[in-house]
């Protein structure tokens, strides 16, 4: 019951801010609510003020006693929602497959799967030394296992 209403305020608050997007919500037993979100333009600290009083302020403390954490997703975390691959196209993912793995430029995000494109060092196909050939993995969203954005300094 308490779960519902949370939730409810939590989707209420997300339609009115359409550029914020879930990515984790969670109560726990003794009533710590967690809520992870993402933005197509990153998350302010304003954007999880208003998510947090979106739901704070609708509930009555004298009836159920909780413990509020809204929070990004940070820049660390794995990639779980299709609106995150958009929001970082043409940067670097380390993307893990149930049969390989691909590090490369996010070239393309569609809603079935993604383009991912690297350079690679080959032999000429006649004659000595190496060409820089691009190479490109299409790979459907049903098969990740876990995407990263390679973060670089």
């Amino acid at each position: 019951m308490f779960k519902n209403t949370v939730k409810d305020l939590l989707d209420a608050a997300l339609v009115e801010r359409p550029d914020l997007f879930l990515i984790d919500f969670t109560v726990q037993a003794d009533n710590h609510i967690n809520v992870v979100i993402d933005g197509d333009q990153g998350v302010l600290v304003e954007d999880c003020m208003f998510i947090s009083r979106a739901i704070e302020h609708n509930l009555d403390r004298e009836e159920q006693d909780f413990s509020l954490e809204v929070m990004s997703a940070g820049a660390a975390a794995p990639l779980v929602n299709k609106r995150q691959y958009f929001k970082n196209l043409n940067r670097d993912l380390k993307v893990s497959t149930t049969l390989d793995k691909f590090e490369g430029k996010l070239a393309k995000a569609n809603e079935t799967n993604i383009t991912l494109e690297w350079k690679v060092r080959e032999p000429k196909p006649v004659g000595k030394g190496k060409v820089t050939v691009l190479k490109q993995a299409e790979i459907a969203y049903e098969d990740i296992v876990e995407a990263k954005v390679m973060i670089k300094f």
